[in-house]
């Protein structure tokens, strides 16, 4: 049998590090992709670019020919990850501002907890975790109440309803992925995923009829760098690097990116866009970020006395053996 490989500290860090950067600046990278761009065909293009070449050039390189099985896997994953999880995010974006966008997918944690604790049977949960999730609820409807009331900045609800959507699918997709058959390359899994994801993009976008009234001429540069910055970095370099998160360690620590790329966009959406960061926006930012610490640390006391018990219990044999 062979051995695992641990990743080194600095492998992992480097891995965070572009997750919590990169995919927060792509808040404000979608946006401007999309003011000439149609948004699902900017969405589905972007992967199809990522994908396929990135695909090409590993299986010319060496890596092995995937089964179905391992096609099958990708599949699901580029549709719950990437066509309904980012293609909701892109939607969203034309009525929503951008950072109002982060912060709702910064609950991408609590849907994996729920969806942890679901799988697990509904084994019994600390209470951190519980207050956690309590909190970040709160949070969500302190930030879409001035939609619902009239009172304050009125946000389009169908745009916020799509961004919920979407992170939870995200969510589905970051939990079930690691108990699916994947390829032993990440970086193959992660074209193949976006091959996938990217089709199946593209074919949302023709039968909603984006392509219609499309004319890759009268793209701006603007459009078009954002474009690029998207499809390399965002694509490859950013969903690469969680791709490999995601094969080493659990679905909650990754997901803490969440934590991080709500504070990027936001800073970027004011700074460049001008959004509005009133009081209300402040206090929901605030109450979700903090619901969703509260969170994992609830899991990671659940992690730590889970780990303990096998250790006692591990010993234990070690005893009856002696």
């Amino acid at each position: 049998m062979e051995a695992k490989i641990r990743p080194s500290k600095l492998q992992i860090a480097l891995a965070f590090l572009t997750i919590y950067v990169i995919w927060g600046s792509t808040y404000l990278a979608i946006r401007f992709a999309i003011d000439t761009i149609p948004p699902l065909v900017m969405a589905g293009a972007r992967f199809l670019l990522a994908g396929i070449p990135l695909y090409l050039v590993l299986r010319i390189g060496g890596a092995a020919r995937p089964s179905l099985a391992e096609w099958r896997t990708s599949i699901l994953l580029g549709i719950l990850l990437l066509s309904v999880g980012t293609g909701g995010v892109v939607l969203s974006e034309k009525s929503v501002p951008s950072g109002l966008v982060s912060l709702l997918v910064a609950m991408v944690p609590v849907y994996v907890a729920i969806l942890e604790w679901v799988f697990a049977g509904f084994k019994k949960v600390s209470n951190l975790s519980v207050l956690g999730l309590a909190v970040s609820t709160i949070g969500i409807f302190i930030l879409v109440a001035p939609s619902l009331t009239g009172a304050g900045m009125r946000v389009d609800f169908g745009g916020l309803s799509l961004v919920l959507l979407s992170s939870f699918s995200w969510a589905l997709g970051t939990v079930i992925g690691r108990k699916l058959t994947m390829p032993r390359s990440v970086m193959l899994g992660t074209a193949m995923q976006m091959i996938s994801g990217g089709t199946f993009l593209l074919l949302a976008a023709f039968l909603m009829g984006e392509h219609r009234d499309f004319s890759f001429f009268e793209v701006s540069t603007q459009s078009l760098l954002a474009f690029i910055y998207l499809t390399v970095f965002g694509s490859i370099a950013a969903f690469s690097a969680y791709t490999w998160l995601v094969k080493h360690l659990s679905a909650g620590k990754v997901s803490t990116y969440a934590y991080v790329n709500p504070v990027v966009a936001v800073l970027l959406g004011w700074v460049i866009l001008g959004e509005p960061v009133g009081p209300t926006t402040a206090l929901a930012a605030f109450t979700i970020l903090s619901g969703v610490a509260v969170l994992s640390l609830g899991n990671a006391g659940f992690e730590l006395r889970k780990l303990s018990f096998c250790r006692i219990d591990l010993q234990s044999k070690i005893d009856k053996v002696r």
